[in-house]
């Protein structure tokens, strides 16, 4: 049998490399013999083993190898040969990272059970999906039964049984042949800043593009005056990080500091290879002795005219001074970076970000939902390039349209006349069940590619949970029969003592988010024990938005599911546009993170809504205790933050603290307010009363924005007077005083007692 394999790999691997693509071979079977093949399959081909890497649990071979854990790490990197060992379980996010991996003329290798009983088989993924009180058995093969026939299904990919001895599909396509590519010269753009060596290196028109909006980094002329961020976008293949190399090199040839950064260096080594290839033409390279491996200051290129091109990791980029000296940053893999570290990447007055389209970088699509929004409200001018041609390999390549289709990397909601006359009154309230997305693509595929567009957290691993986790549902509103809006819930809670206990005394439970953060980190034991339901992700279709269809949604959740749960809650990185639309929709605030989430960059929002005497217990001693407590936080681990996500936070707080001061204390406030007092001798009184007038009922006194935001920043936060006045445009630290005075007269108004009126009335006589 090996001796057959070995022929199918080769005529594969022969037919691969003619037509410039790349071929799946899936080798299905017991474990044992699949390796045995693969180092048959490796040993004939003509392919050097340090261009092969296994992604598995075992280092079996002589080659790179990767547990599918750290599959990210051959983002932005090209291998001849990826073999991937799926025998005790597959990570669908490392899926999509393997195949990206694969060059032109290479082949994915699939080590996998016998394909008909694959579906069945239980490994580590499965077991996150078995969050309590459900256990591994609950978890179902929906994920691999679609995956397994789509491996079937598809052109380019081969599948041998092991086990019965025989070819099932030799996956040859017998491709006509094709046309030589043109030779003809790329033409540069008009006027290139860049020397012609460098659009000569160019090997599509859209490259050359691409390399020509990257001259606007260059730290001289009208550059020099603004800030730039140049934005180069593709799927896979494409060469963006060719072109983003390209441009560093021929910036350092001329004399720049570029500083380039990624998740990782080995994601990065296409931007250097490229760089040093265009230095090295120009006859500018001078690396003084280092070549490019570990260095004191890190990975670099020199160049004979002072120039560099150096690594730096993104930590170490935004905690040093090597933003600002550069003269141009470059960020490849960007997609990949937590949304707060591309935020802080644009202190970098001229900045590229090069970025997958239908990514698998882990990080969801924190760049395309979340940082645009950021990168939009910057000063930096945003120059955007899309590269469509295929470099890598040619276009139409099968293990791209098989990956496609199996992750659902590029679905898409409905377009948008099908759906454009939606609003509540024409939408239906439908179960997804698990088995009817399995067997309907065009539902699935409009369902997924909701979240997706919708959510920048949205990856394929949410695909595998969609239809195999037990404690997830989904229910979306439909409009002709087409998807506008979906919701996914994740049942929570409802756990065993024992649950509960190790919860408390320090150990992980899996999902459960709501009862995990207020069992652990706010220390309630019996938080754990109502029933709920989190609103995981809930997407509209951007046509129908503002219309009032994710309210209507989150109503008929509310409606079928409130009669069988004690709550319903949600977590989300806190915006005041986003604390509005649940505040709107009957959640209240229990909890904010005191650590910035890593995908989004914001702090994190709990809410819950209770639909019963135990959630509501639940609900109003968590409020009571975030309202009591906040000023403290704001002071400390959340001082930070925005003023106005302080501010909608706590209006969205079911639960007036009690404003308890002393005689004394309303005479320190009431004196700050009406007469000469001063804030800074006692702040704590202020405090009260401040988050008293936020929580309570902000609308009944006429405060401005200005000076809610003074009140956040300068009595929540602690913030200098000097910071707070420049940040609020107070002319001087004095006038901010004043104003703050000011800001209290009403409050002191509202809630003062006979101590503070009679405060007031005597300096108002005076």
């Amino acid at each position: 049998m090996d001796r057959d394999v070995v022929g199918l790999a080769t005529s594969l691997h022969e037919e691969a490399r003619d037509a410039n693509e790349r071929r799946g071979l899936v080798l299905a079977g017991d474990r044992a013999a699949g390796y045995d093949a693969l180092e048959a399959v490796l040993d004939a081909l003509s392919v050097p083993i340090t261009e092969t890497t296994l992604v598995g649990p075992d280092d079996r071979l002589r080659c790179e190898q990767f547990p599918q854990s750290r599959a990210g790490e051959l983002l932005g990197t090209t291998r001849a040969v990826v073999a991937l060992d799926a025998h005790e379980g597959l990570r669908p996010n490392a899926l999509g990272k393997v195949v990206g991996a694969v060059d032109g003329g290479g082949l994915l290798v699939l080590l996998a059970p016998p394909l008909e009983a694959w579906p069945d088989r239980r490994g580590a993924f499965d077991e996150s999906l078995a969050v309590p009180p459900f256990d591994l058995s609950d978890v179902t093969g929906r994920f691999r039964r679609r995956l397994v026939e789509t491996l079937r299904a598809h052109r380019g990919i081969a599948v041998v049984d092991l086990e019965a001895g025989r070819i099932e599909d030799d996956g040859l396509t017998r491709p006509a042949p094709r046309l030589a590519p043109s030779e003809d010269a790329i033409d540069p753009p008009e006027d290139p800043r860049f020397p012609a060596a460098v659009y000569e290196a160019c090997l599509t028109g859209d490259q050359a593009e691409a390399v020509a909006s990257l001259e606007s980094l260059r730290p001289d002329g009208d550059s020099d005056a603004s800030e730039r961020a140049v934005v180069l976008e593709a799927d896979r293949g494409r060469g963006k990080s060719s072109a983003a190399g390209l441009a560093a090199g021929a910036l350092a040839a001329d004399g720049a500091e570029v500083l380039v950064t990624a998740p990782q260096w080995r994601n990065a080594r296409e931007v250097f290879a490229r760089a040093r290839e265009v230095c090295a033409d120009l006859e500018r390279l001078d690396d003084g002795g280092h070549d490019g491996g570990d260095v004191s200051d890190g990975h670099r290129i020199g160049t004979t005219t002072g120039g560099v091109v150096r690594f730096c990791d993104p930590a170490s980029a935004v905690e040093s001074n090597r933003l600002a000296e550069a003269d141009a940053v470059v960020v490849d893999e960007a997609a990949a970076l937590p949304v707060a570290v591309l935020e802080s990447l644009l202190a970098a007055p001229r900045v590229a970000f090069a970025t997958t389209i239908h990514g698998y970088e882990g990080a969801g699509r924190g760049f395309s939902v979340r940082f645009r929004d950021r990168l939009a409200e910057s000063d930096h001018e945003v120059i955007e390039r899309t590269l469509v041609d295929p470099i890598r390999y040619a276009a139409g390549d099968p293990l791209e349209v098989w990956a496609f289709r199996a992750l659902l990397l590029d679905a898409r909601p409905p377009v948008e006349p099908l759906v454009a006359d939606a609003d509540p009154e024409s939408v239906a309230y439908r179960r997804l069940e698990p088995d009817t997305l399995l067997a309907d693509d065009h539902l699935l595929r409009e369902t997924f590619g909701l979240l997706v567009l919708a959510h920048y957290r949205t990856e394929p691993n949410d695909l595998a949970r969609l239809l195999d986790a037990p404690n997830l549902e989904a229910r979306a509103l439909t409009h002709d029969g087409h998807v506008v809006s979906v919701a996914l819930l994740a049942r929570e809670g409802n756990l065993e003592p024992e649950t509960r206990s190790m919860m408390y005394e320090g150990g992980r439970v899996r999902g459960n988010m709501l009862p995990d953060v207020l069992t652990s980190q706010l220390r309630d034991e019996s938080a754990g024990e109502p029933a709920g339901l989190r609103v995981v992700r809930i997407a509209t279709h951007h046509a129908v938005r503002s219309r009032g269809l994710g309210s209507h949604l989150l109503e008929r959740v509310r409606e079928e599911f409130a009669s069988e749960m004690d709550w319903l809650g949600t977590g989300f990185g806190a915006t005041p546009g986003l604390l509005s639309f649940w505040r709107e929709n009957g959640y209240r605030t229990v909890h904010l993170s005191t650590t910035r989430n890593d995908a989004s960059g914001e702090y994190s929002a709990l809410m819950l809504s209770p639909t019963s005497d135990a959630g509501r217990a639940l609900h109003d001693s968590h409020a009571q205790w975030f309202a009591r407590r906040f000023a403290a936080v704001a002071s400390d681990a959340l001082r930070d933050l925005d003023p106005d996500v302080a501010r909608a936070a706590l209006r969205c707080v079911d639960a007036a603290p009690p404003l308890e001061l002393s005689d004394h204390e309303w005479r320190v406030v009431a004196g700050a307010a009406y007469g000469p007092g001063l804030f800074d001798v006692d702040p704590g009184p202020f405090r009260r009363l401040a988050v008293r007038y936020f929580v309570e009922d902000p609308d009944a006194i006429d405060l401005s924005g200005r000076e809610e935001r003074l009140l956040v920043l300068r009595v929540l936060q602690g913030r200098d007077w000097s910071i707070v006045a420049d940040r609020l445009e107070y002319p001087s630290p004095g006038q901010c005083m004043r104003a703050l005075g000011e800001a209290f007269c009403p409050l002191v108004d509202r809630y003062g007692g006979d101590a503070a009126l009679a405060v007031r009335d005597r300096f108002r006589a005076e």
